[in-house]
């Protein structure tokens, strides 16, 4: 096994493809020959990363991708099973679909706090109770998007924080349920990587924020780092290089929370 053929004959489904660390995460498995499915609500850009994906593709590589929510029950199982039935098996779920909004707590609204839940948090654990049944036919994986917000204090984000916290105990937690059937499931945690979920507007922090609460947030010299930068590491954890690595909640955020 080489490096540009660790997912040859190997099946993934990578959410929040339209861009950023999923976008780099489905052109990097592509281009190791995975056959893989992009999703996310953002046709345009799924369009584009299927494209870039497959001018990049290894042996046997390929792209298609699938229009919808995370957090639409029916539309999860429906794509998880037409994929699965299509291609004849699952190995590797990446879960990176998310939404960030940075608000202060007490302008936070119940409904804005459960949107949020409900696509970072609940839309994980869909995407991997509908993955479960075949990734154990496969022996596969899953890699699910944590964040430094889930272990250390990032203001005016504490529902995008919660999300990001229930993710990792979840990680934990499917990890020992699933290490006698032998499928693993790992989490990465970002930091500070340019995004168009940081650079975007959502993103922004609030009127009247104290931005020397950020100090953790970047490097001192305020490099942010790559999607690509994230999207190798979860090759690492989907491929057999990552085959004794359970249970991790892995941070890349360039040494910010050191």
């Amino acid at each position: 096994m080489t490096l540009a053929s660790r997912f040859e004959g190997k099946t993934a489904i990578i959410t929040g493809s339209a861009s950023g660390i999923g976008r780099a995460t489905l052109i990097r498995l592509v281009s190791e020959g995975a056959t893989a499915l992009g999703v996310d609500q953002d046709e345009a850009g799924l369009r584009e990363t299927v494209s870039l994906a497959n001018n990049a593709a290894g042996t046997g590589g390929q792209a298609s991708f699938a229009v919808g929510s995370i957090a639409d029950e029916a539309f999860v199982k429906s794509t998880v099973e037409a994929f699965a039935a299509k291609n004849g098996r699952l190995d590797v779920l990446v879960n990176l679909a998310g939404i960030l909004r940075s608000t202060h707590l007490v302008d936070t609204t119940l409904e804005e706090f459960r949107h949020i839940i409900a696509v970072n948090l609940e839309g994980t654990f869909l995407f991997c109770r509908q993955a479960l049944p075949h990734l154990l036919k496969t022996k596969g994986n899953i890699v699910n998007a944590a964040s430094t917000s889930a272990s250390f204090g990032h203001p005016y984000m504490a529902a995008y924080a919660a999300s990001k916290g229930g993710i990792a105990a979840f990680t934990h937690t499917l990890a020992r349920e699933f290490i006698l059937q032998g499928v693993r499931v790992n989490a990465v945690a970002p930091g500070g990587i340019m995004t168009p979920m940081v650079a975007g507007q959502p993103a922004r922090f609030p009127e009247g924020a104290n931005l020397s609460l950020f100090s953790n947030l970047t490097r001192p010299d305020g490099h942010f780092g790559r999607p690509e930068a994230v999207a190798g590491v979860i090759a690492m954890l989907a491929s057999e290089d990552g085959e004794f690595i359970n249970g991790e909640i892995i941070r890349i955020d360039g040494g910010t929370h050191s």
